[in-house]
């Protein structure tokens, strides 16, 4: 117990922090493995401590012990004994049931034979199970090693999987001391040891799980170190072309492959090599076209393993090939059909890369159950502090509503309240006034949204070129290789923009619109402007939004990534627009 202590540690696992207390960051960096963020008003942010976010810490490493120590050193009043035995519970049943292989066959066991029979007496687990050997082993099917991982995680017992994998096609994969254009090249501290960590020198302890790291700090970079240490044919999974295209470029460029050994799976190509880059939708397509009105039958819960399987058209690649390693990109955006044929491929050493672990649809679980336990993470402020990503502020414009659209909004259903918000036509008064103050020549500003009327109109209003879903992908590539050779100032995306694309100088992200409260979308926007900064300059990060509606309401629930992450959200409204006309000195310095 510390009496100048910044958190509270409830009975209903709920932790509250206090913003305003000088131990404030330290108790933040210190309860962030083993928490998630709910909710972050002005004063007093709420974070939940849940099963899952325990059993992620314990496959990290941290125990108990560690947790409550770190609880105890921060809190100002004693940790209630019932949360204490929560802990110390959930904590002890991760690793408590282990999957292993005893020649051909998987066993499941323990140490302890009570709660090995009532575990194994569950109805949802029961079905597994093939054959008792003892009081604390058992073999069950092989062939649904995936299906019973997510039936013990949803019991409150979660496997911890040694049983090993396959061993996939040799591939032998080095990597370059010089990029193709001569500049030097090596692993960061943290990159190596996120990749090691994964491997973990090759045993069954390694081999599946998720790397969390900003965009912006190299996980494409993790991967191919993965690649290089387990020395296999390897499927990556991209959430679009462009990502694709990003993984071929980067891996040509720091590997010793070449790129008649990278092939690319798409919509355009269909190519299979030694490492083939594949999209999330080109394995969720479909055999026949989908009716007006119809939904997509892979996503329907109703239907079976098999009959999935056979709906896909493309899902021959990622079952009958001799993969070593799949790398699933920006795993929160994993598609639940994939989800589904991941259960079949635990057999197989799986890479999870992502920026946030939270998932709209709420499909945590099965991202630990299916593609493996968070194994490595880092506050994004500390690799900002140590340079390897840039340094950010943050803020949020309110904006109001004129007469007319207030009526309007007032009177609208709420989905077209959502729409009249995000689409007031006052924002683009403040998309004039920053591309007014981010005119330097070195400035690079990336203007994205979720509307795309709102975006040709802009686009047309301030004459820059618009990237879309329509767009062609050549066109996209040339636009995003005039923006990163600087031919191009500013670019204009809508929310294909979220996702791995690679614009290394953007210095300025102005938000005009986004997803009802999306946290992996914030996510995804700022990570587009923290990659290091040539001139170790500060990226700008500006989301403008409609006061006093449902907008407003939205961008609080965004703004917990950012209060995650250590940042601080600056609030600006009418009044303080000044601070846009910028200092004497600042005005100087620009010529003005």
């Amino acid at each position: 117990m510390n009496s100048n202590g910044a958190i509270i540690v409830q009975s209903n696992l709920e932790i509250m922090v206090e913003v305003d207390n000088p131990n404030y960051e330290a108790a933040r960096d210190a309860i962030a493995p083993f928490t998630e963020l709910v909710k972050s008003p002005e004063h007093l942010h709420t974070y939940r401590i849940s099963h899952l976010s325990l059993w992620n810490a314990a496959a990290t490493g941290l125990r108990a012990p560690e947790v409550l120590e770190r609880l105890e050193s921060q809190s100002r009043y004693p940790i209630p004994q019932s949360v204490v035995t929560e802990i110390e519970d959930y904590m002890a049943r991760y690793g408590l049931l282990r999957l292993k292989k005893d020649g051909e066959r998987l066993i499941i066991e323990s140490d302890d034979k009570f709660m090995f029979t009532e575990i194994c007496q569950l109805k949802e687990v029961a079905e597994f199970i093939l054959e008792f050997i003892d009081d604390t082993h058992a073999i069950v099917d092989p062939e649904r090693r995936g299906h019973l991982k997510m039936a013990l995680t949803n019991a409150g017992f979660p496997v911890e999987d040694l049983a090993g994998y396959t061993v996939g096609e040799p591939l032998e994969i080095t990597l370059r001391d010089t990029t193709l254009a001569g500049k030097k090249f090596e692993l960061r501290d943290y990159q190596k040891e996120a990749a090691q960590v994964f491997f973990a020198s090759g045993s069954e302890k390694g081999g599946s799980g998720v790397i969390v790291l900003p965009c912006g700090s190299g996980k494409t970079v993790i991967g191919l170190a993965a690649m290089a240490l387990i020395q296999t044919k390897t499927l990556i999974l991209t959430p679009n072309i462009s990502a694709s295209r990003q993984w071929i470029r980067e891996i040509c460029d720091k590997t010793n492959l070449t790129i008649d050994q990278v092939k690319e799976y798409s919509g355009e190509v269909k190519e299979i090599g030694p490492v083939t880059v594949a999209t999330y939708q080109i394995l969720t397509q479909r055999k026949r076209i989908k009716k007006p009105g119809e939904e997509s039958n892979t996503e329907n819960l109703e239907m079976s393993d098999e009959e999935v399987k056979k709906e896909l058209a493309n899902f021959p690649l990622f079952s009958q090939q001799k993969w070593g390693l799949m790398i699933y990109d920006e795993v929160h955006l994993l598609p639940a059909p994939v989800f589904r044929l991941s259960t079949e491929m635990q057999a197989t050493r799986r890479l999870g890369l992502t920026a946030t672990l939270v998932r709209e649809d709420h499909k945590e679980t099965e991202v630990f159950s299916l593609i493996g336990p968070k194994k490595y993470d880092i506050p994004w402020r500390v690799l900002e502090a140590q340079g390897w990503i840039a340094s950010a502020d943050c803020n949020e414009i309110r904006i109001p509503m004129e007469a007319e659209l207030k009526m309007k909004y007032a009177l609208a259903p709420v989905r077209e309240k959502i729409t009249l918000a995000s689409t007031n036509p006052e924002k683009n008064d403040i998309v004039h006034r920053l591309l007014n103050f981010y005119n330097k020549p070195d400035d690079r500003i990336l203007i994205i949204g979720q509307y795309i009327e709102q975006l040709e109109s802009l686009s047309k209003e301030l004459d820059i070129p618009l990237i879309t879903g329509k767009t062609a992908n050549k066109d996209r590539e040339k636009l995003y290789a005039a923006f990163r050779d600087g031919s191009l100032k500013n670019l204009m995306v809508s929310k294909v923009g979220n996702f791995a694309i690679d614009l290394p100088d953007a210095n300025v992200l102005i938000q005009i619109s986004g997803t009802f409260g999306s946290r992996q979308e914030e996510a995804q926007r700022l990570g587009r402007v923290l990659r290091p900064k040539q001139d170790g300059g500060t990226a700008h990060f500006y989301s403008i939004v409609t006061q006093d509606s449902k907008e407003q309401e939205f961008a609080m629930n965004r703004q917990l990534f950012l209060t995650e992450q250590g940042y601080a959200y600056k609030i600006i409204k009418r009044g303080d627009w000044d601070i846009l006309a910028r200092t004497p000195e600042e005005l100087a310095a620009r010529g003005k």
